[in-house]
């Protein structure tokens, strides 16, 4: 069974100036290109949409969707395959699934990759070789909901799809563009908001993983401290419960992967207020220890 996996991507800018965050990725990526994946399908949290949709492109390529970085950020690319069979795969578990507000997954064969999907992959496997499928989420679905698809996704990992939810584990972009002066994008500061959020997210994390009770972390909004402040849409957070959801699997696979370990493999701050942390999900189903606390 392949592993599930929450990336934080962090600004554009890490394609260029990666930092810690990118050596982590750098040495996960030698760890994933061992395990040969068949196909990758990335949940990123710059594909939203009203309803679900997958991408049935034959190739791919790297989407530059943002504005005003360096020039040299615009000429990186990011050719791999598509894969229009994954794509057929993806749909059918999810709407097999009958998840009420996500009971229908459209497909797009125009979209390429956004920098939320090419950017960690540029790491994970450098020679593009791998098919890459993109899922379209719907940000106006609960973190409950999100679970479930990730639970309807899990049959993926048994069938060599590496599942990859990208976001940010806190996403305050005001903070980091807005006035006054900004902090270093690999610097040490780091606003003490940012590691309350992540204090409480890890143990709501342990308490899911250990129980499989999911009502306190897919309740984070109200209950987890600064949680607006972290995140004032939560969209660069939704992709993490869809992989917890694959983690966890279904009710029916009773743990059949083994209990999910997972293992926090970056955890940098940018800028101060990007919370880098990205997490690699082993086996599947509860009865996990606890997760270390972040550096």
């Amino acid at each position: 069974m392949l592993p599930a996996l929450y990336v934080s991507h962090g600004s554009p800018m890490l394609a260029i100036d990666p930092g810690p965050t990118g050596a982590a990725f750098d040495a996960l990526g030698t760890r994933l290109q061992a395990l040969k994946p068949k196909a990758v399908l990335v949940i990123s949290a710059h594909w939203i949409y009203s309803t679900l949709a997958v991408s049935t492109r034959a190739r791919q390529e790297a989407w530059h969707d943002f504005g005003g970085f360096p020039r040299e950020l615009y000429k990186l690319r990011y050719d791999a395959p598509g894969s229009p069979e994954l794509a057929v795969r993806v749909k059918a578990l999810i709407e097999a699934a009958a998840i009420p507000g996500a009971s229908y997954v459209g497909a797009d064969e125009d979209r390429p990759l956004d920098h939320g999907a090419w950017m960690p992959m540029r790491h994970f496997f450098p020679d593009a070789d791998v098919p890459v499928v993109q899922l379209a989420f719907n940000p106006y679905l609960s973190p409950a909901t999100q679970i479930e698809i990730g639970r309807a996704l899990a049959p993926l990992r048994a069938e060599g799809v590496l599942v990859i939810g990208s976001g940010s584990f806190t996403h305050n972009l005001q903070e980091v563009f807005g006035g006054g002066e900004r902090k270093a994008q690999h610097g040490p500061q780091t606003e003490p908001y940012v590691d309350a959020f992540r204090g409480w997210m890890t143990d709501a994390l342990d308490e899911a993983l250990a129980t499989g009770d999911v009502s306190r972390i897919a309740d984070y909004r109200a209950q987890a401290p600064y949680a607006r402040r972290a995140h004032p849409t939560d969209e660069h957070l939704l992709p993490f419960f869809v992989v917890l959801g694959a983690a966890l699997g279904s009710d029916a696979a009773g743990g059949a992967g083994g209990a999910a370990e997972v293992a926090r493999v970056a955890d940098e701050v940018t800028y101060g207020v990007l919370a880098m942390d990205t997490f690699v999900f082993q086996g599947q189903g509860a009865g996990h220890a606890p997760l270390p606390k972040a550096a």
